[in-house]
């Protein structure tokens, strides 16, 4: 027998909007724009054993010293335990943000504790900047492509972001100088330019030394604020490190870091150094959101600043990215010369073109069939462009499963191809 009550209920959702969420009406604007990244959506498939993902950022810290680690954490419970596990302030731990001073300043930055709030992740510290700065409506400029989890923190609070290109050398600044100019004529005015200057997320570049001045310029000169992501920057092949824009001009540039490209993604340990001014405001964010940082997180990790030969650890990263990095190179060569891609220098990311008359997109759900997985270009843009790209990431994978991943893919591009040539593209 059917219940009335339940009868009663699924009427009273659908006069609400729909039967499946009965509070659908009740929501925030901003939370009906929210959706799942692409990236996120692939993880249920892209960790299944079977599968070669070259989709995920996640790093490989198979090399942490583990054992180290464990009796640190340890030490630090029996000793600070009462003071570990107790609420922190929003700012973040003094003895940490004195030890993030000196791990920027391999860089070039010459910080001071006072200018740091420490974040869960550098993902959060987007989250406070945005929710700062952002009003619905006002205009974000984003290197195209860019990196999706910050555009999906833009759409949430609503925000217009507007593309700029880049190239092989990064952003371009002709096409900045260009944009920003049409968008004033047009009284939009831009909050702040968003970049990853540093082995790019998802196209593998960096800005050339010789554009970093010039970037800065044309932002200051439009009264536009820099918000400069840096996970990868010390992730360079080569032992190379660039200068940071904020030590070009560090009032006019918000510095993004995280601990977990170069040490552990799991302890959510990032921070922005920021003036004062805007220093104060993130540290009240930070309170609203969180009331304070993870505690046990920021002292391990000053603990292991402080104890262990961090830079050791992250040359062993550099080495082991770069040999990923040679094998993806290798593999695509072989399997793959009618496509093409870049080579980076650093990080974690290689951003491949796709034959024409492919749609990496719309490839994607045969490509898991054939058990390897990617990222389409299209979640890297914020207006739909992006489906003649796909990001292969070689963090995680060993050389071995880069060269088989590749070689599904080349597969599954070969079965794209001879469609096409047969049937035409029906987008077209």
């Amino acid at each position: 027998m059917f219940d009335s009550k339940i009868a009663s209920k699924l009427d009273a959702s659908t006069r609400s909007g729909t039967r499946l969420d009965p509070w659908f009406d009740r929501y925030a604007d901003r939370a009906l724009g929210m959706k799942q990244s692409e990236t996120r959506s692939l993880f249920a498939v892209a960790n299944r054993p079977e599968v070669v993902s070259l989709a995920g950022g996640m790093p490989n810290i198979a090399g942490l010293p583990l054992d180290f680690l464990a009796d640190m954490t340890a030490r630090l419970i029996r000793d600070r335990g009462p003071e570990l596990l107790q609420y922190g302030g929003g700012q973040g731990e003094e003895e940490l943000r004195e030890m993030i001073v000196e791990v920027m300043r391999p860089e070039g930055i010459r910080a001071h504790p006072d200018d740091i709030t420490v974040t869960t992740g550098s993902q959060q510290a987007l989250d406070i900047i945005t929710q700062i700065f952002i009003n619905p409506g006002d205009v974000i400029v984003a290197e195209a492509p860019s990196y999706v989890g910050a555009l999906g923190v833009f759409r949430a609070y609503q925000a217009n972001v507007v593309h700029v290109p880049l190239d092989k050398d990064g952003l371009i600044p002709e096409a900045l100088e260009a944009t920003l100019t049409k968008l004033a004529n047009e009284g939009r005015e831009v909050k702040f330019l968003y970049t990853v200057p540093n082995f790019h997320n998802p196209a593998g570049v960096s800005m050339s030394a010789e554009r970093r001045p010039q970037i800065v310029e044309i932002c200051e000169r439009h009264h536009v604020l820099i918000l400069e992501d840096n996970p990868y920057g010390m992730l360079g092949f080569n032992d190379q490190t660039m200068s940071p824009l904020q030590t070009i001009n560090p009032d006019g540039v918000i510095y993004l870091g995280s601990f977990s490209k170069t040490f552990a993604p799991g302890y959510r340990v990032g921070w922005a150094l920021a003036n004062y001014a805007v220093t104060q405001r993130l540290t009240l964010a930070n309170e609203n959101a969180v009331l304070s940082p993870t505690k046990v997180g920021q002292l391990s990790i000053a603990e292991y600043l402080r104890t262990y030969d961090w830079m050791a650890q992250i040359k062993d990263y550099r080495a082991m990215y770069r040999e990923r990095r040679d094998a993806m190179t290798a593999a695509l060569d072989r399997y793959l010369p009618q496509a093409s891609w870049n080579v980076p220098e650093g990080g974690f990311y290689t951003w491949v073109k796709v034959p024409d008359g492919i749609d990496a997109k719309d490839m994607l759900p045969r490509a898991t069939t054939n058990l390897v997985a990617y990222v389409s270009g299209t979640a890297f843009y914020a207006d739909g462009q992006g489906s003649d790209h796909m990001r292969l990431s070689f963090c995680y994978p060993t050389p071995e499963r880069i060269e088989e991943g590749v070689r599904r893919l080349a597969g599954v591009i070969k079965s794209e191809l001879e469609t096409v040539q047969m049937f035409g593209n029906p987008e077209r």
